[in-house]
This record gives C-alpha cells, sequence and structure tokens, in this order.
C-alpha cells in the first residue's frame, strides 16, 4: 500500500467541499486492502478539497500509531474515546486536545472515573478494560453473561451506558457520544452540515448516523444499527464494505461533482 503523506492541518475546513468523518474499525479500516487503498490514496490526492476526522471509539495512542507506520491517512482531527475526546493533529501524528471543546465533558464527568469501577466492580458479564481513559470507563462484556442491572446503576449515577458490538460496554457523561462531539466540531470549525459525510458500521455510530447529515452506514454494518437507521433519507445503505461502502456513498452523494473512487 502506498505511503501516505501528511497533510496539512492548518487549511480552513470551513471551505473544504468535502469533510469524511468516519469510524475506524470496520469502517474506515474495514473491506478489502484494495478498496481502502483505493479510497486513502483519492483522499490524499484530494487533500485540498477533502478534509478527514476520525470519530472512532479509540484512544488518541492507538490512531498515533496507526498512522505514524505509513498505508493509513494521518486525520486532520479527531473525536474518539467514545466522543470525550475532540482532538487536532499535527504532522507528528500528536494529537491536541481541543480544550474549549472538552470543557463540557470533563465537566459533565468529573471524578466519575472511581466511582463507576467501584459500582460496577462485581457487575456479571463485564471486564474492565485496562487502558485508561480521560472522561470514560470501558468493559469487554459477555453477552450471555451480562446482567442488565449494570444498565440501572450506571443511569442511577447520572451517567450514560453505550453497548456496541454486542461485546463492549461503555460508561459516559450523560450527553456525551459521538454524534454531539463531531457536531461541536463541526461547529467550532464552521463547517457547513451538507458538506460532511459521516461513516458507521456499529449501534456506538448510531448518535452521529442520526444528526441528519450525509450519512453511510457501511455494508457490513451490524442489523441493529440497520435497524435504527431505516427510513431515514439522509442515510445510504451501502451494499460495499467498509472503504468500498464509503467510497460507494461518495459517489451515491456526489460529494465534490467528481468521480469519487
Amino acid at each position: 500500500m502506498t505511503q501516505i503523506v501528511a497533510s496539512d492541518t492548518t487549511q480552513d475546513f470551513s471551505k473544504k467541499a468535502l469533510v469524511l468523518a468516519t469510524d475506524l474499525d470496520g469502517t474506515f479500516l474495514g473491506g478489502s486492502e484494495a478498496s481502502r487503498a483505493r479510497l486513502y490514496d483519492w483522499i490524499e490526492g484530494n487533500r485540498a478539497d477533502v478534509g478527514l476526522i476520525f470519530v472512532t471509539g479509540r484512544d488518541p495512542g492507538f490512531i498515533r500509531n496507526l498512522t505514524r507506520k505509513g498505508g493509513v491517512p494521518r486525520p486532520d482531527y479527531v473525536v474518539g474515546d467514545v466522543g470525550t475526546t475532540i482532538a487536532s493533529v499535527d504532522h507528528d501524528h500528536l494529537l491536541s486536545p481541543i480544550e474549549d471543546l472538552e470543557a463540557e465533558i470533563a465537566a459533565a464527568w468529573g471524578d466519575a472515573g472511581s466511582r463507576v469501577q467501584a459500582a460496577l466492580h462485581h457487575a456479571t458479564g463485564l471486564r474492565l478494560q485496562s487502558t485508561g481513559f480521560r472522561y470514560r470507563v470501558s468493559y469487554d462484556m459477555d453477552a450471555e453473561l451480562f446482567d442488565a442491572a449494570a444498565l440501572d446503576t450506571v443511569a442511577g449515577m447520572g451517567l450514560d451506558a453505550l453497548i456496541s458490538g454486542n461485546r463492549y460496554f461503555d460508561v459516559l457523561p450523560k450527553g456525551v457520544s459521538k454524534g454531539p462531539s463531531l457536531l461541536r466540531l463541526l461547529t467550532h470549525l464552521g463547517v457547513a452540515n451538507e458538506r460532511c459525510l459521516v461513516a458507521g458500521d456499529t449501534l456506538n455510530d448510531l448518535s452521529m448516523l442520526s444528526l441528519g447529515l450525509p450519512a453511510v452506514a457501511v455494508g457490513n454494518s451490524e442489523p441493529d444499527l440497520v435497524a435504527a437507521l431505516e427510513g431515514q433519507d439522509h442515510v445510504h445503505f451501502a451494499s460495499g464494505e467498509g472503504a468500498a461502502g464509503i467510497a460507494e456513498a461518495i459517489l451515491a452523494f456526489d460529494a465534490l461533482r467528481r468521480p469519487a473512487a
């Protein structure tokens, strides 16, 4: 796959013809190697007109390692940690949280981390993930053993619980998820909603695919996500998986008024 050249994140995003805001696992990183290479090369070849935002459950360290080794385009911005991180990305692939955009997230979370871990310490079917997050607590979930009482526990603490892929359980600040955080970033950057294409494949992408922006549920999306989005005219349900589904949607929405992939 072609080595990726870093892009200029200082360009005025408000003038981008297209901003792709995409989930990673199963979406931007999904599909065949050939379809990923075609999409990534097209993005790099059109950087003057195309902006790239990763909207993911992954943490900053993972994202930096992913793009530094080459083969995956460096994003201009990241909405990470299931919406609890909002950051810019520099030429060294370092993520810098945008404090003004994260202030409400930090306030909503407070010191909840230790309280959540104590409250869910004996919860059946949940295993705490070792990665240290700033404004979330995440678990691997065994769907067969999971006790739904954990949802009530989290709600009673004034926080939100999010289950995705039927195997992940995230505890987040109230009202914080991928969708609201992406919208906050787009407003900050002055990007018109109609210029942003959002892409995802699991239920933790629902909040951003439901914003009313042009959206694509890629071909390998989980059935629960597809069912939740059914009837929403702004959503393209792709037949192509992962990167191929994104390219399909760029063409379907005629995002740049030119052949897209």
